[in-house]
């Protein structure tokens, strides 16, 4: 069985949860699972200027996703950081180039979830992750979250991401916070989670 992780990150904060995602998918037995990218639309000159080279050339060796590959796998887990409370636009646009899974019905029936990332506590993580959705049910696919027996989500002891719709961090609002160990067990706790319910579909 097939999970796929599809995610973009600008400064890599949800591609380091996107690798505790596939972590925990491959923690289920007979599952595997990995990592893809969607494109980039920013110029190389674009990039730089926002300070987000090196944390790309350290996502280089990840694989660009295709569209044939979302219909290969099992269960997709998207990843993606919020752009004023929705999904970034180089997100947008790949799914927008899935036009033919949707005629086809080649999503139907898949699971399918999500993970994000916001720079404030109150940034959209799960208004993200909610309109996220809304793609996902037009093509059919089985909507997966992160429900409450991941007792990290419950803690009130520090501010950290994370609810019953998916794994989330807070990067700050100068991306300077990593991922917190709340947070990277949530994203392990979902892939592993998807990767079950999956497991049962498929069955």
């Amino acid at each position: 069985m097939k999970v796929l992780v599809v995610y973009y990150s600008l400064y890599g904060h949800v591609y380091r949860l996107g690798e505790e995602v596939a972590e925990g998918a491959r923690s289920v037995e007979g599952v595997e699972a990995d990592l893809r990218r969607v494109p980039e639309t920013l110029s190389p000159e674009v990039l730089e200027k926002m300070g987000a080279v090196n944390a790309q050339e350290k996502q280089s060796h990840i694989p660009i996703c295709t569209t044939d590959e979302l219909a290969e796998a099992d269960a997709i887990v998207f990843g993606t950081p919020t752009r004023f409370g929705n999904m970034c636009g180089q997100m947008r646009q790949f799914l927008d180039s899935t036009g033919q899974l949707w005629m086809s019905g080649a999503l139907v029936g898949k699971v399918g979830s999500v993970f994000v990332s916001t720079n404030t506590q109150h940034g959209g993580q799960e208004s993200t992750i909610l309109s996220f959705h809304t793609t996902l049910l037009h093509q059919g696919m089985v909507i997966v979250g992160l429900p409450y027996t991941f007792k990290g989500q419950m803690a009130m002891g520090e501010i950290t991401g994370c609810s019953p719709y998916g794994a989330s961090t807070i990067a700050s609002s100068d991306g300077s916070r990593s991922p917190a160990d709340s947070e990277l067990a949530g994203a392990r706790f979902q892939g592993e989670h998807v990767a079950k319910i999956s497991r049962k579909l498929t069955a």
